[in-house]
């Protein structure tokens, strides 16, 4: 069973940089799509961004977008997201995932993610 796992959370001041990291310990990850998610308290959860297998395309949320870069080695099974200029609203529990289909492509709607890690905080706070 695909397993993932995020980590690289923590506290930051505003303005401050972190860079998050999404695993699979038993499996590879090198054939899925993966999206970064996060969900801040009393917020439903968002998609912040996703990259194909290979990383030729990527997307991004518009609050991010030219702040946050996903990336991924496949030599070691590894998605990132580079935070950077973080915000005070930045401030969740951020979770990867892969999707329902295992699809190379990252998936539109209604097709969504069915495999999730348990989360990384990110703290931002002055």
């Amino acid at each position: 069973q695909l397993e993932v796992a995020e980590s690289g959370g923590g506290l930051v001041q505003p303005g401050g940089s972190l860079r998050l990291s999404c695993t699979a310990p038993a499996n590879t990850l090198n054939y899925y799509a993966i999206g970064w998610f996060r969900q801040a308290p009393g917020k439903e959860r968002e998609k912040i961004s996703c990259i194909s297998a290979r990383g030729e395309i990527s997307d991004y949320l518009d609050s991010v977008a030219g702040r946050f870069t996903i990336s991924r080695d496949n030599d070691k099974n590894t998605i990132y997201l580079q935070l950077d200029s973080l915000k005070l609203e930045d401030t969740a529990v951020y979770y990867c995932a892969v999707p329902k289909r295992l699809s190379y492509w990252c998936p539109s709607p209604p097709d969504g993610y069915g495999t999730w890690g348990q989360g990384t905080q990110v703290t931002v706070s002055p």
